[in-house]
Order: C-alpha cells, then sequence, then structure tokens
C-alpha cells in the first residue's frame, strides 16, 4: 500500500485515491487510529486546525450595488447612458430624464432576475449542517458534521446521513441511498470487502460511503478518508464554480444589433456634422440633430418590450409546472435541439412495480403502474390454481407496510407488497397468522433476506417456516426443490436451466428480477438466536419475480412531440446500460446504449462521430454528463440537460437550458435555469414548443424594430445629404412617439401573437445563427429604404407644394406612422401573404392597429396633440398623400413576398 503523508498538516491520500482497493487495517493504519478507541481530542483539534472543517467555502454574495452596476454592463445600456449626458450637455432636460429612467427601469428588472437565483455552493453548504457519531478517546460523542476530520470513527446506522467520505470498516445490513449523487435509482449495499482493480467509479465502490448520503437500512462502522472540499460532493462543489454558464441566444442578437446600429448612426452623425459645418450650421443646432438622430437610432422601447414578453411567457410556464428562474432562459428553450434526460422520476415513475410473476410451472402477469392498487393478477400460462404460494415469501419477509395506500419502507418491499394486494392477499392478516420468530436482514454478502414464522404444514404439523427473497443466484444455489401446483418436486438442471432464461430474459426486458424460497424447519431443532444463516439452505424454490420502475404514460407522447420537432432525446442515468436501454425502447428513444465510462474513454473526434448515434448513457458520474453536454455543443446542437440530485448539479449549470426537478435536491435547483415542478418530461416539451413560439414572436418584433430603426438612419442621413429640413426631418419628441407609442404597442402585439402554423415541425435554429439572415436583411433594407424615400419625399413635398416644412414633416410623421402599420402585420411571416382573412386572427394586432390608425390622424387634428410633438394640422387632401404611401408599402412588401414564395417553390 502507497500512502502519501508526511504530518499532521497534510491529509493521508491512497494511490490514486482508490481507499476501496486497501484493506480496512491499511487504512486505519495509514491514519493511525484504533477503530476502538478513535482519534484523541488533542489530535482531532490538530487536524481540524490544519485543514479546516468538514464543510463547502461559500460563494461570496456579490454587493447589491455592484450587480445593479453589472446591470450596465450590456451595449443597450451604455448607449442610452451615453445619449442621455449628451442630452443633458445641450440641455435637452426631458429627453435626458426619459433616456435616465429608461435605463433604471432595464437595471431594476435585470436585478431583480439576478435576485430570484440562490447560490450552489451555498445549497451545498446548507445540505450539510448535521451531526456525526464518533468514537474519540474510547467513548463515543455526536459532534457537529463541520468538526469532522480525516482518521475520524464514525458509526452510522438507517436515518443517519453520512457526514463525510469514509472506509467502511464494519457492516451489517448496510444500505445507503446514493442516488442524489451517482443516479443509481435503488439503495447500494454496503459491506467492508476490499475491491480489486484500481478503484471504481464511486456508484461502484461497495465499501465506501458518500458525504450528504442518507442511511437507509443497518447500521455500520468507517475511518473518514475525506472532508470538505477533498470529498465527492466536495468535487462537484468545485466542478460548479468551474462551469461558466452561456450567454443566451436573444442577448448575443440585442447586442450585435445594438452594436450595428450604434455603428450606422455614428457614421450618420459624422457625415452630418461633417456637411453641416461645411454648410455654416451652428454647433447647437447640429447637436440638437445628433441627440434626434441618437434617439432614433436607438431601440429605447426594445428591452422593455422584450423584458414585458419574456416575464409573461414564463408566468404562463409557471402555470403549466415549468418554472423559469432567468427571463432569457425562455427564449432558449427555443432553440433546444438536444436533451439529455435522466430516468429514474422523469421518464419513469419512480416507483418499483411487480409486472411478473414465473413459478417452476406457471407464469403470472400483473397490470397497474406505481404504488396505487388498482390492478389485477392474470394466469397467463401454466396450470395452478392460484398464485398465493408463489408471492408469500415477498409478503411475509418484508419490513414495508402499506398505509393508506402508501408504501412505508423499502421501495422495492413496497412493490411487493403492491402485488401482494393485487393478488388479494390481506397483508395484516396473514403476517398476523404466521408470527414472526426472527429475521435474518439482508446483506450484501449473501444477498437475501429471510424471517422465519410459526406455520403449520399441509398435514397439521407445527414447523418454523422460513421465507426467503433476495437475489436470484443467491437464492438459486441454496434451492434443493421446488414448488409445482401445489407439489414439491426435485430443483433439477432442467428448472435451473429455466429459471436462468426467464431471469435473462426479463433482465434483458430491463426488470428488476428477485427470487423467493421457502423451507419448513423442526421447531425443536431451531434456535432464533443462533446462526440463522445456517438455516437457509435445502431451500424450495417458489418464484421469481420481475420489477420495473415503469415508464411515464405522458412521456412517450412527449418523446414523439419532440423528435417530430426534429429534438433529439437521450437517456442519461446512473442505472445499468440494460435497464436503460430496455426502458428507451419503451419509450421511443433510438439509438445504442454505452456506458458513461466507455464514452469519456473515446477520442474527441470519435466522441463527435458517434455521439449522434447514442441514445443511452449509463452508469455515468458527473463529469461524464458534463462531457456529454460539452461534446453536443462542439456539434451544434442547443442542450437541455435534467437532473435532480447533487451529481446532476454541474451539467446542468453547464448546459444551455438547466433543468432541475421541483423533487430533486436544491443544489441541483440552484444550478438550474429552470424547475420542473410536477417532474414530468411532457413538460418540457411544453416549455420548449411555449419558447419557440415566445421567441418565433419576439424575431417578429425584432424584424419591425429593425425596419424601424433602419428607416430612421436612413431618413436622417438623407435629411443630412441632400439638406431636407436642415438634417432633422423628425424632432425629439416625435422619434419619441414613434418608438414608445407605436413601436412599443405593436411590440406587446406581436410579442404575444399567435402561434405561426407549424412552429413546432421546424428545425430548431441552428447554435450562433443571427436573427438577422439574409431575408431579413434584405426586407428591412429595401422596407427601411422605400419608407425613407417616401417621408423624404413628403417633407419636400410640403416644402415645395404647400410652403411649408411643418405642414411636410407632419405629413411624414403620419404616413411613417401609417407604414408601420401596414409593417406590423407583413412582419408575421417573412413569406405569407397579408391579403388573407387569417392576417386579421389576432385580437391583440386589430385592436392596436384600430388604435395607431387613431392615433395617426389626431396628432395632427388636436391641439394638445400638436404641442407635444410639434406637429401642424393638416387637411384630408395631405392625410391623403400619407396613406398613399402605407398603400404603396404593401404593394411593394407583398409583391417582395411573391418573389421570394417563387423563388423557395411554394
Amino acid at each position: 500500500m502507497t500512502v502519501r503523508s508526511d504530518s499532521v498538516g497534510e491529509q493521508p491520500r491512497a494511490s490514486g485515491d482508490s481507499w476501496c482497493t486497501h484493506a480496512p487495517e491499511e487504512v486505519v493504519a495509514a491514519f493511525d487510529v484504533d477503530p476502538a478507541v478513535g482519534l484523541s481530542a488533542a489530535r482531532a483539534a490538530q487536524l481540524l486546525s490544519a485543514h479546516g472543517p468538514n464543510s463547502l467555502p461559500e460563494e461570496r454574495r456579490t454587493p447589491a450595488w455592484r450587480r445593479f452596476l453589472r446591470q450596465y454592463r450590456s451595449y443597450m445600456q451604455i448607449v442610452l447612458v451615453a445619449a442621455a449626458i449628451v442630452s443633458l450637455l445641450i440641455e435637452q432636460w426631458t429627453t435626458a430624464i426619459l433616456l435616465i429612467v429608461l435605463t433604471l427601469l432595464n437595471a431594476v428588472v435585470g436585478l431583480r432576475q439576478e435576485g430570484k437565483a440562490e447560490s450552489a455552493m451555498n445549497a451545498l453548504q446548507s445540505m450539510m449542517k448535521a451531526t456525526a457519531r464518533v468514537r474519540r478517546d474510547g467513548t463515543e460523542a455526536e459532534i457537529p458534521a463541520e468538526q469532522l476530520v480525516v482518521g475520524d470513527i464514525v458509526l452510522i446506522a438507517a436515518g443517519d446521513q453520512v457526514a463525510a467520505d469514509g472506509r467502511i470498516i464494519e457492516a451489517s445490513a448496510l444500505q445507503i441511498d446514493e442516488s442524489a449523487l451517482t443516479g443509481e435509482s435503488v439503495p447500494s449495499s454496503k459491506d467492508a470487502r476490499t475491491l480489486p482493480g484500481l478503484g471504481p467509479a464511486p456508484g461502484d465502490q461497495t465499501n465506501m460511503a458518500f458525504m450528504n448520503t442518507p442511511v437507509t437500512h443497518g447500521s455500520g462502522v468507517l475511518v473518514v478518508t475525506a472532508t470538505g472540499a477533498g470529498t465527492e460532493v466536495g468535487k462537484i462543489s468545485g466542478m460548479l464554480s468551474a462551469t461558466e454558464k452561456e450567454v443566451p441566444p436573444l442577448t448575443r442578437e440585442l447586442d450585435a444589433l445594438t452594436l450595428w446600429i450604434t455603428g450606422a448612426a455614428g457614421l450618420t452623425m459624422i457625415v452630418m456634422f461633417a456637411l453641416g459645418r461645411q454648410r455654416d450650421q451652428a454647433w447647437d443646432v447640429l447637436f440638437v440633430s445628433a441627440v434626434s438622430l441618437a434617439i432614433a437610432a436607438i431601440p429605447e422601447a426594445l428591452p422593455t418590450v422584450t423584458q414585458a414578453i419574456l416575464s409573461v411567457g414564463s408566468l404562463n410556464l409557471a402555470k403549466w409546472n415549468a418554472i423559469v428562474k432567468e427571463l432569457p432562459s425562455v427564449e432558449t428553450l427555443a432553440f433546444t435541439s438536444a436533451i439529455n434526460s435522466d430516468k429514474t422520476g422523469t421518464l419513469t415513475m419512480n416507483q418499483m412495480t411487480a409486472v411478473e410473476v414465473v413459478s417452476p410451472t406457471d407464469r403470472y402477469t400483473v397490470s397497474g403502474t406505481g404504488y396505487g392498487l388498482d390492478g389485477k393478477v392474470h394466469h397467463a400460462a401454466g396450470s395452478s390454481t392460484g398464485i398465493e404460494d408463489a408471492i408469500l415469501p415477498y409478503v411475509v419477509a418484508s419490513d414495508a407496510k402499506l398505509v393508506d395506500g402508501k408504501v412505508v419502507g423499502d421501495p422495492t418491499e413496497g412493490a411487493l407488497l403492491v402485488l401482494g394486494h393485487k393478488a388479494g392477499l390481506d397483508i395484516d392478516a396473514t403476517r398476523e397468522s404466521l408470527p414472526r420468530l426472527a429475521t435474518l436482514p439482508f446483506d450484501p454478502g449473501y444477498k437475501l433476506m429471510a424471517t422465519f414464522n410459526s406455520a403449520v404444514d399441509a398435514s397439521g404439523r407445527q414447523v418454523v417456516r422460513c421465507f426467503v427473497k433476495g437475489a436470484v443466484p443467491a437464492v438459486m444455489a441454496r434451492a434443493a426443490t421446488a414448488l409445482a401446483a401445489g407439489e414439491t418436486i426435485p430443483w433439477d438442471a432442467e428448472l435451473v436451466a429455466r429459471a436462468e432464461a426467464q431471469t435473462e430474459r426479463m433482465g434483458g426486458e430491463g426488470r428488476r428480477v428477485m427470487a423467493a424460497a421457502t423451507r419448513d424447519l423442526d421447531p425443536a431443532g431451531f434456535d432464533p438466536d443462533g446462526d440463522l444463516l445456517a438455516y437457509v439452505t435445502e431451500l424450495r424454490m417458489v418464484s421469481l419475480v420481475g420489477m420495473v420502475d415503469p415508464p411515464r404514460e405522458d412521456a412517450k407522447a412527449a418523446i414523439a412531440g419532440a423528435q417530430a420537432g426534429h429534438i433529439r432525446v437521450r437517456m442519461v442515468t446512473g442505472d445499468d446500460v440494460t435497464t436503460g436501454a430496455a426502458i428507451a425502447r419503451q419509450l421511443g428513444i433510438p439509438g445504442e446504449a454505452v456506458l458513461g465510462a466507455d464514452f469519456a474513454a473515446m477520442s474527441a473526434d470519435e466522441q463527435l462521430a458517434r455521439i449522434d448515434g447514442i441514445g443511452v448513457v449509463g452508469r455515468v458520474a458527473p463529469e461524464h454528463k458534463v462531457l456529454l453536454a460539452d461534446t453536443l455543443k462542439k456539434k451544434g446542437d442547443v442542450v437541455a440537460m435534467t437532473g435532480d440530485g447533487v451529481n446532476d448539479a454541474p451539467a446542468i449549470k453547464a448546459a444551455d437550458i438547466g433543468i432541475a426537478m421541483g423533487s430533486g435536491t436544491d443544489v441541483a435547483k440552484n444550478a438550474g435555469r429552470m424547475i420542473l415542478s410536477d417532474d414530468k418530461f411532457a413538460t418540457i416539451v411544453y416549455a420548449v414548443e411555449q419558447g419557440r413560439r415566445i421567441y418565433d414572436n419576439l424575431t417578429k418584433y425584432i424584424r419591425f424594430v429593425l425596419l424601424l430603426l433602419v428607416t430612421f438612419v436612413l431618413t436622417f442621413l438623407g435629411a443630412t445629404v441632400f439638406n431636407i429640413a436642415a438634417g432633422e426631418p423628425f424632432t425629439p419628441p416625435q422619434v419619441l412617439w414613434i418608438h414608445f407609442v407605436v413601436n412599443a404597442s405593436f411590440g406587446f402585439a406581436l410579442g404575444f401573437d399567435r402561434e405561426s402554423p407549424g412552429l413546432m415541425r421546424r428545425r430548431p435554429r441552428p447554435r450562433g445563427e443571427s436573427v438577422l439572415t439574409r431575408p431579413v436583411l434584405v426586407t428591412v433594407g429595401i422596407g427601411g429604404l422605400a419608407i425613407t424615400v417616401v417621408l423624404l419625399g413628403l417633407i419636400k413635398l410640403g416644402q415645395a407644394h404647400f410652403d411649408s416644412v411643418e405642414i411636410g414633416r407632419s405629413i411624414a410623421f403620419t404616413a411613417f406612422a401609417l407604414c408601420l402599420i401596414v409593417a406590423a402585420f407583413e412582419c408575421r411571416s417573412e413569406t405569407d401573404s397579408v391579403l388573407t382573412t387569417s392576417t386579421f386572427d389576432s385580437k391583440q394586432m386589430n385592436w392596436v392597429a384600430l388604435a395607431q390608425f387613431a392615433l395617426a390622424v389626431l396628432v395632427t387634428q388636436l391641439d394638445g396633440f400638436r404641442r407635444i410633438l410639434g406637429t401642424t394640422q393638416i387637411n384630408a387632401r395631405q392625410f391623403g398623400w400619407a396613406l398613399l404611401a402605407a398603400l404603396a408599402l404593401l404593394l411593394l412588401w407583398e409583391l417582395g413576398k411573391l418573389l421570394a414564395r417563387r423563388s423557395r417553390g411554394t
């Protein structure tokens, strides 16, 4: 044995950190501790001082003022602040105040969303506030878990929480639930035997106990081998802190859009100042025009409208049990192209169910799912008249109970009690008729449990009946006879081969198989305090039972819906590959099944080449899940990852959209971006569908606002180049009106628009694909140019024919509002014509369009509006010019869509 330790200040470590491969005597020698005495208080204090408490480092919370300032790192906020400062310098007080209020609103909304997510590191810390029973100075004591040190001798029993990683040196029927750490769906049996090799994965280390896992059965003694950050949970916390969250796609899009528009506006300002000074325009006039352009080019309402749309979307998702913690995650759902789903509890019910019983001569199938008591036993083959003899050991050799239709105790034993109920057995009356005399608890060494009960045999003789249930090989190896149709027959090679074939068949179908047997003993020779295992020989085999954690009824349909939407679903589970593959076949998940360790052992190129053909990954460790997510992201997928345990947290955080189960650990929930309060896979697919609808509606609005911004920039540039309206086609109040009254109202209408037909049949948008696609750029470019020409033409018309730039500007302002009504309807689809009745299938759009048309009339007719906006009254003929401009845009846009449909062959 190789152990590295020089002093108290250095923790002993086994070669490769594999304490499981060393004998208990070697481990305690490495820590220089006597298991019967434990550490001395003085030495424990030295170790605690040297290594620190048995706790994880807390993540420091960022001060509120710093988190508030962090909201001003986005390009949109920076540009708004810059425009506000310039407005203050040129004494445009109203404009400056409005811009500042906008930045504050955006910052407060962002800060509020940030505050909703608690720290995953601190959640890990809170999970550890427990106590531990230790031996120190030869006596047992209960101490805070954070005071544990390496070398401590810790006593554990059912109901305890393991407080640190340790090598088990004594065990009695010990079972520990490691599902939160390994993903294994059933408790792990533990013993003190030394494991061969270099050391298996944590889930296969049957002689190790790990921090923060509950003891479900039996008792044991362990020597602490790692504390705090050195434990398996500590390693996961390190992975959490090292994993960065992805920037949501829409956030990247808005940043790119802001830079693009800012650059265009900046170039226009340079031209404006150059030409203005050449024409001897005053600096203050140029600065006012520049501020008007800045306000026009900045989509001030875009962040607020986007936040509102995402907020309402998140509220709707919450009604369907999908709680989104961060608003950008709503739109990330729209890009999802791969879902790595946990099996237990998400794709399955997390309720073991007996589905088949096989006796030496008969076969029975069992209906019903989960712990529900509805269901029946059906005699599928054979000649026996009843199933009672075949299932009696499962009911009697059990410590679980059915209370008010619910299972209390071990879930596997509970499933077998439900089987007894379906078979018509009165569980309580049956147990009362067979008083228990002694119990041989389950032990991973002999892999069975036996009870010894007072009974009467067929001849009326009093006997001690041994009821046995356990692993099939363990029970079969101790069998001598079998029960067939009420008669005892030899347990010959033919029956053994038949039982082995049935076991292999049920195992291949993903079922957990157990065996049951009995033996009658003479009461005179039975010693309830003696070696009970010695009595478990010459058994009479009665049956095999196949159990499964059944798939959720809605999961199969949801998976089919996801696949129809071109979303690849994979099962990622801590269970074995055979079980996972069997459940995957039932659910319709295609692809081969591989071990997580085997996938990790592949080269990076092989991982990329084979990932598309993999449907199930079994026995996964936390790092395997992160590797899967990273590999899929390299392939260009946007990855959703589900999980509920501590071991899932790093992958949940690494995924584009981490999804935690509502019934899972706080660590997983805090690491995720979305929480499923009902734990259903179907809810994920619904959330993706709603995410697609929300993002599709946001892209409609982005097309609309992009057209608006292009028009503003080109109009100001054209006015500057051709010296129209002194380079200021619209005043700051008019620009703000367009942004906040026209643009924002249509933004909400488009954002809450009806779902586009066939949306879930489309392929997800590729990772990194910009919303500024070539068709969009061509559309907004031609549309913006067309509107610009019309607006500048109308201003010149007012100047030439009505002898007033103000009249021309008012006509253009009205025409702009009317053109935006047309644009809003056209932006609902890139190719579909608006000249159909379906154009008016959205009440929000219809009401907003009517309101905007009325306002387009009133802004030049009501004195109050004229004072605020600086417009002037226009007559019906002049309004007709504005209306004609909107009709011309409609015809041009429809012509463009017609050509687009023909080029696509639709």
